[in-house]
């Protein structure tokens, strides 16, 4: 969506506190011994609180409040009775909607002990996102901020999961544009103050093609390496962007 109005402005400001609120409340909880199931429900109290709903549920059905991906699954992760355990990466997505408005956050978290590969994917993700911030600029091209997240992830070692990308955001969850995590010369849109889009790096180890699993939701990489992901709402300006997630 593009901010028409104050009202719009605070109302994406609002559901973006949530949603960070949410995720932090997840991540605290997210440690060894504990289930996905448990995790999603530290999120899901959250929403109640503040009377916040599910986006993901009420805009495609999803078996859960939040995703919970471990591992080789990239997105989309039904909460369950897993059991989490030392080593993990897991990442949490968190997507809700407040009167009418819709925010979007990830990120991944590594439950100690933990190798340092993971640790380094973990980081790789969040740099990624930072750099994509200052290419995030009213007037200049989306592309801008593909490029610069991938220039972060290839110089890191890793590789981005092309099939997946950024989306715009605000009254649903996937709108115009697409953001993509790679320099795509055929994405000539331009970045318009104003504009709420998320920014949200997804790599992996290495290069991957994005299987589905049988629950028909799961996605995880084909050949089984550890994929992270980081993500903010964020409202576009002439200078830095608005995280209204963080």
């Amino acid at each position: 969506m593009s901010i028409d109005s104050e009202e719009d402005r605070e109302g994406i400001r609002r559901v973006g506190r949530v949603v960070g609120e949410a995720l932090r409340a997840m991540a605290r909880d997210t440690r060894a011994g504990v289930t996905t199931a448990d995790v999603d429900a530290a999120g899901a109290e959250v929403f109640r609180a503040h009377g916040a709903r599910s986006a993901p549920q009420l805009v495609y059905d999803f078996p859960a409040v939040n995703l919970i991906s471990v591992n080789d699954e990239i997105v989309h992760g039904i909460p369950g009775s897993r059991r989490l355990r030392p080593g993990d990466v897991v990442k949490l997505d968190v997507t809700a909607e407040l009167d009418g408005y819709i925010a979007d956050a990830a990120t991944t978290v590594v439950i100690p002990p933990a190798g340092g590969q993971a640790l380094r994917l973990q980081a790789c993700a969040v740099a990624a996102f930072d750099a994509a911030c200052e290419a995030a600029r009213a007037g200049r091209l989306v592309s801008g901020i593909g490029a610069a997240v991938e220039a972060r992830v290839k110089a890191s070692g890793f590789a981005v999961v092309r099939a997946l990308t950024g989306h715009g955001v605000g009254r649903t969850i996937h709108e115009a544009p697409s953001v993509p995590n790679f320099y795509d010369r055929w994405q000539r849109d331009r970045l318009t103050e104003g504009m709420v889009l998320t920014i949200e790096p997804i790599i992996s180890e290495r290069a991957c093609r994005v299987v589905e699993g049988r629950d028909g939701w799961t996605l995880s990489t084909h050949n089984g390496c550890l994929a992270a992901h980081h993500e903010h709402t964020l409202i576009i300006t002439s200078g830095a962007p608005e995280l209204v997630t963080a």
